[in-house]
């Protein structure tokens, strides 16, 4: 099969100082040719290697003048794609961008399709599928942390850790498989010893997986909704963490109808923060429905901030809303406005919310938002990991392959001990390897890798 060149805006749509056109097959550099010329208005009759030219773009039908680029060739291997690239970087208004990129078209590269560069790269063995992953995890950080965790993943961290247990799994099939088909020359596995083994991997995976729930949150980010009785200051709290004005505040109970939102950065988690309508009955249909989206946001948050007033007491409404707290939903007793008279104490706090974390603010003057802050990353990181380390599980796709490789070795362990066949014990760990590949990508099936790539913008 001929290989295609392909061709896309590799930046983001808009105006900019700078758009690069990125072109990537056997073609690229006699397309870069047809295209480039020196300011006098002569072709280039061969491109030097990863140095830069500075001339015009000229259409390959007209002669017309495009734009005055920078121009790079790149020859594979030695490239992102291992394929011969060519960047081309436009002034970075989309006219002068697709301009460039149609004259690229009309010598023959196709349009690339989401992801296709970075597939180019993970097809031709530059990088493995967990690295590819890591790409948009990079592009989409939100966070320092965020950026940290995917940068580790790109650099091969979790590669490595999981290509080491897969190799490790597979000198253990190979043992049993050479006592099974050679028992004269190898002789027979003392299950004792393989049973040790295989626990080592099991050991392995399991801190893996204990990373997971963190990593996760580094990766995706949490829901933190700010619920409580009207005019508790759920607003005002908002504001301050978000270090803007991004809600409208008044002294007017139910201010608040619809849901607002602000994502932020708290301890380098990303945190979608969102504001709701005080939690109250009423017949007013508007507030009604604000209600209940507040209700709907609570049920899916992964964490809630139930904000009190300390100045006025605790309300029949304040306990109606800490009854609303499910079993299990992790949340925060927030004492709002403490710079004026303090009429719930901490015993209260602790007696209203048994084992809960509790922290006074005041949302106005910016008193103790540090410490809210710090029991937001406590409570939902609990001291897990921290985005420094050099192995962190952040994908929930990672973390079903691991989950089930981990499964297929116990059983394997269980096997051993039972007496079962080694031929049968051979099953569970053929089983364990094959979901450790999906990771890297080895056994990963096309639907799964399709599924992947989709998800990427075009030109990256």
């Amino acid at each position: 099969m001929m290989e295609e060149t392909i061709a896309a805006i590799s930046t983001p749509i808009g105006e900019g100082g700078i758009g690069i056109i990125r072109i990537s097959g056997n073609r690229a550099g006699e397309i870069a040719r047809r295209l480039f010329r020196r300011f006098d208005g002569m072709p280039v009759d061969r491109l030097q290697p990863r140095k830069v030219l500075y001339g015009i773009i000229v259409d390959p039908q007209t002669g017309e003048r495009l734009d005055e680029v920078l121009l790079w060739f790149m020859p594979g291997p030695k490239s992102y794609t291992r394929q011969d690239i060519v960047e081309i970087s436009c002034h970075g208004g989309i006219v002068s961008l697709r301009a460039v990129l149609e004259a690229v078209l009309k010598c023959g590269a196709r349009l690339a399709e989401p992801g296709e560069f970075t597939r180019l790269a993970f097809m031709n063995g530059r990088i493995d599928l967990a690295q590819a992953e890591a790409v948009i995890d990079i592009i989409r950080a939100r966070t320092e942390a965020s950026r940290r965790v995917a940068m580790a993943q790109l650099s091969g961290g979790l590669s490595r850790e999981v290509d080491m247990i897969r190799r490790d799994a597979v000198g253990i099939l190979a043992a049993i498989e050479a006592s099974i088909d050679f028992p004269d020359d190898v002789g027979e596995q003392e299950p004792e010893r393989m049973d040790d083994t295989i626990r080592g991997l099991t050991d392995r995976i399991n801190k893996l997986l204990s990373t997971a729930d963190s990593g996760r949150i580094y990766r995706e980010g949490i829901s933190v909704v700010i619920v409580g009785r009207p005019n508790v200051g759920k607003s005002s709290l908002l504001n301050a963490l978000a270090r803007k004005a991004r809600a409208i505040v008044t002294d007017i109970p139910g201010t608040t109808r619809d849901i607002i939102e602000e994502f932020v950065d708290i301890r380098q988690i990303p945190v979608r923060l969102v504001d709701t309508a005080g939690l109250r009955e009423s017949r007013d249909l508007v507030e009604r429905l604000g209600v209940e989206r507040a209700r709907n946001e609570l049920e899916t948050a992964d964490l809630a901030l139930v904000v009190l007033d300390i100045s006025e007491g605790v309300k029949d409404e304040d306990r109606q809303v800490i009854d609303e707290m499910r079993p299990g939903k992790p949340w925060i007793l927030v004492l709002n406005k403490s710079d004026l008279e303090h009429k719930i104490s901490e015993e209260e706090a602790r007696v209203l919310a048994p084992g809960v974390p509790s922290v006074m603010v005041s949302a106005n003057e910016g008193i103790g938002l540090d410490n809210l802050e710090d029991a937001i990353a406590d409570t939902v990181l609990r001291g897990k990991v921290s985005p420094r380390e050099s192995c962190v599980v952040t994908n929930v796709r990672h973390k079903g392959a691991l989950e089930r490789s981990l499964q297929a070795l116990v059983d394997a362990r269980a096997s051993l001990r039972a007496g079962v066949p080694l031929d049968l014990v051979a099953i569970d760990i053929r089983e364990a390897i094959e979901a450790l590949g999906e990771i890297t990508g080895e056994t990963a099936g096309e639907d799964v890798i399709d599924r992947i790539f989709a998800d990427f913008c075009i030109g990256k």
